[in-house]
């Protein structure tokens, strides 16, 4: 699954200001709303519910805040760097700098994996996540995130 096919260049934040998770989900559930044309109050409970789980924090500063929900067509991304790193209750206790929000329509099985198995091998890569710490433009960092080697590891692609 190329990252091309679930966000587009609109869906891409560079300098997101929030200064707790709460504040950030609701922030990204606004933008998310107009790119999906969902309430984006259900797209904020909907991540509110998912991280009620166990925090999407997966360490290392990275976060990946999911759901699925009624409604939707295919599989949404969308990606934030923020201005600066909120405490977010991850796995490693560290804070959050980067964040990658997937929804999918609530029957999506293996389509809805597929897109977290990618966005997690992507957000596993060091030279990856490096090039987006130190990128700060939307365009930049939609570059970085949909070159084709992107999250393929050794893999041919």
């Amino acid at each position: 699954m190329d990252l091309a096919e679930i966000i587009d260049s609109r869906a891409v934040l560079a300098n997101v200001k929030a200064q707790n998770k709460k504040q950030l989900l609701q922030e990204l559930a606004q933008t998310m709303a107009g790119l999906v044309a969902m309430d984006q109050r259900i797209i904020f409970e909907t991540l509110l519910t998912r991280e009620k789980l166990g925090s999407t924090g997966i360490g290392q500063g990275l976060a990946i805040p999911h759901g699925k929900m009624a409604g939707l067509t295919r599989v949404y991304g969308l990606f934030a760097k923020l201005a600066q790193p909120i405490l977010y209750d991850s796995v490693d206790g560290e804070p959050v700098d980067l964040v990658f929000v997937l929804l999918a329509p609530d029957h999506a099985g293996a389509d809805a994996l597929k897109a977290l198995a990618r966005i997690s091998r992507l957000l596993r890569e060091k030279d990856t996540i490096a090039k987006l710490r130190g990128t700060d433009t939307p365009e930049g960092l939609y570059a970085i995130l949909t070159e084709p080697q992107a999250g393929m590891g050794a893999q041919a692609g």
